[in-house]
This record gives C-alpha cells, structure tokens and sequence, in this order.
C-alpha cells in the first residue's frame, strides 16, 4: 500500500493512508473551513472579454459546497495540489491542478455516492478547459480553493468573506458564530446585473458593448452584497421577493420572508418565523417569533453599535413598531410602538425606568396607554423583574 502522497492513490485504503500522510507533515492543520469556488473579476483587458488579468477586482465568489469541519480528506487533497501550508488563504486553481486533485479521488468513481466536492472539481475543471469566450460582455472567472484557518480568524480577502456569508446562508455556521471584523473594506462595490457582477466604474463600457450586440444590460442594484439566492437556496423557506434576502443571512426551516420582509446578512430566524418586517444585520429571531408588517429590529450597524438585539421564542412585533433591546421568550410589541434602548416605560407600580433595564426578560407586553400616551410594561405571567446593575445606573 502507497502512503506517497506525490502518487494519486489507487485505492479507498491508499487514499485514506495518503491523507494521513499529508495531515500528518509539520505544520499542517485541518481548516476550520474550506470550498472550491468561481469568482467574478472586474473587466481587465477590454481587447479579450471574460479574461481576467492579475490584481483585477474581485466581484463575487460563488462556493457549490462550502464546507465547515468536514470532509477533511478533500481538504488535505487540495491543501497538497495546491501548496497551501496551513491557516487561511486563497489559491487561483490551474487546470493542471484539477486534473491532478481528480485522480486521487479515482477509487471513489463508481460507488454509488454523491461527493460534492469532487462534482466541484469536475465544475472546475469543465471551465478552465473551456475555449475562451467570444461573449463581448463575458465576466472574467478564476476558479479558487478557499482555505480558512480558523473561523475565529478575521478574514483575509474576498473570497474569504464569500465563503463565510456562504456557510450563514447554508446553515453551517449561526449567526454570530464567526469573525466578520473588516468585512466591508474587503469587499468591492459591484453593479448586479442579469449579464452576471460587473465594476460600477466600468459598467458604461459593459453597456457599449451590450448594446452594439443587441442586448441590455440590467441592473438590479449596486452594492456590496448580493442577493442570497443567486448563490445559496436552503430548504424548508419561503421568500416572496429574493431581493430582499442579503447572502449571509440564515434562514431556518419554516421561515417564511414576504414581499415587504427583509433579512440582512450575520442575522436571521432560528426557527419557524413570518417575517413580514425588516431583521436588521445581527439580529436573530427565536423559533416561533414573527415580525408584523413594517416592523423593524435595530442591529449592530445602527449607529455603530455592538449590541446584538435577539428577540426570544414565541414573540410577536406588532405591524410598524420598533424594537432596540432584546427581548426574551413570549413578549408582543404593540403595533406602533417602537421600543429603543433609552424609552421611558412605567412599569405597573407606576415607577419609570428606561426599556434596555427589561430587556432580555420573558412574558412581557410593550404597549401604549391609550388614555395618557405613555409606553407602558405588563406581565403577562408573574412580574416584571428590574435588570438592577443597569437600573443602577
């Protein structure tokens, strides 16, 4: 049996001996995460359209099979045709590469089983041996393997941060259950169109070139991000308008986002919910909890603060109202009614105490006082009980 990992093996058993050998070399660690991915770059050279020239932009990266402490044997496949030492890094794929990264998983051909990440391969492999294109308005495409660390790690480049905004809206990592520190610098503007990611500083030229071929360019927005399901669909969710849907968000099973709903990136539902009203970017929403019509939930991008607001199981936010704590299992926002940090709410033996002093506590009504105007707290089971450190304040 060969454990010479120069060698593609010629077995299941050679192989996983030469995965053992390569994990076992000095310095290799299993990353906390990795995927083969095509990316997108800026138009280069206007001469030769859907090629791609060094340092050129990165638009988007699209990951088929991202890839979260698992099937580590493909990682260590890529990690040796590549040369990837460890830690986190990004590596431009040869055709070469491919070739080479195909035939050690040979043994498995044949077995009656899907491997995502060898159909990855094949992907891969299908575009770089492609003719170049003759499409005037080609988007120039790299073929990656994406390597991170440690998803503890602040991310390295682009198509790191695709990666992780992949594995949110896969449902391999919860919101808040990784670095996303300098997310927005590493990403470029780009305009979306229905001819694929295009640079916004060079989209007049793309539309030149459309337009004397006899087609339009459409755009659908220019931003940072892009709509989830142009990369990911999960299953079990409705979304009514997939604009309103940014990639990194987590939906779970039985969430259902309407036309007016919206759900940001690093945010989204841990359960059952309808959301009818706007989930800001870090806030997530317990199973069973829906958000009225027109109703918002302030994030962690608001105003440049860190406080996540997490609205427990079985909470309701009436049509239009606000939310800036967070609340616990069983509360209901009135509908109109917006609840920030600072709002003074009389509790029931008539004292006055700022919102975030409740916020986090179970069974608890947000309303109005239709008589005197003033915002009001009821318990719905047992009492209202004072965060007495922040009350102390």
């Amino acid at each position: 049996m060969t454990t010479d990992p120069s060698q593609p093996p010629r077995t299941v058993d050679e192989f996983r001996a030469a995965v053992a050998a390569i994990e076992s070399q000095p310095g290799y660690r299993r990353p906390g995460a990795f995927a083969i991915g095509i990316a997108s770059h800026a138009i280069g050279d206007w001469d030769h359209p859907g090629r791609s020239v060094p340092g050129a932009k990165v638009l988007d990266t699209w990951y088929p099979v991202p890839n979260r402490d698992e099937n580590h044997g493909s990682a260590a496949v890529l990690a040796h045709v590549t040369g990837h030492a460890g830690g986190s890094g990004t590596h431009a794929l040869t055709l070469e590469q491919v070739e080479r990264a195909l035939a050690w998983f040979a043994p498995f051909a044949g077995d009656g089983k899907r491997h995502a990440n060898v159909e990855s391969l094949q992907m891969a492999r299908d575009i770089l041996a492609a003719p170049p294109s003759t499409d005037p308005v080609a988007v120039p495409r790299t073929v990656v393997a994406c390597f991170i660390g440690s998803l503890d790690d602040a991310p390295a480049d682009a198509h790191d941060v695709y990666l992780r905004l992949h594995l949110l809206s896969a449902r391999k990592v919860a919101p808040h259950g990784q670095n996303l520190a300098g997310i927005f610098g590493l990403l470029n503007n780009v305009a979306w169109t229905d001819a694929g990611p295009f640079d916004p500083e060079t989209l007049d030229r793309v539309a030149m070139r459309a337009r004397a071929a006899g087609r339009v360019v459409r755009v659908s927005g220019v931003d940072k991000f892009p709509r989830m399901t142009d990369y990911v669909v999960p299953s079990g969710v409705r979304i009514a308008d997939a604009d309103r849907v940014r990639l990194g968000a987590y939906l779970s099973p039985g969430t259902t986002v309407m036309h007016e709903g919206f759900c940001n990136f690093n945010a989204g539902t841990l359960g059952t919910s309808m959301v009818e009203g706007r989930i800001s970017a870090g806030v997530v929403v317990g199973d069973g909890s829906d958000v009225g019509g027109g109703a918002s939930i302030m994030g962690t991008l608001s105003g440049g603060g860190r406080e996540v607001v997490r609205v427990g199981e079985k909470c309701l936010l009436g049509a239009n109202s606000g939310l800036g704590i967070s609340l616990g299992d069983g509360c209901t926002v009135e509908a109109g009614l917006y609840v920030t940090a600072g709002a003074k709410v009389r509790l029931p033996d008539g004292r006055v105490v700022k919102a975030i002093d409740l916020s986090g506590q179970d069974d608890l009504l947000f309303r109005r006082n239709s008589q005197d105007g003033a915002v009001e707290v009821v318990a719905k089971r047992n009492q209202v009980v004072l965060n007495e450190v922040l009350h102390a304040n």
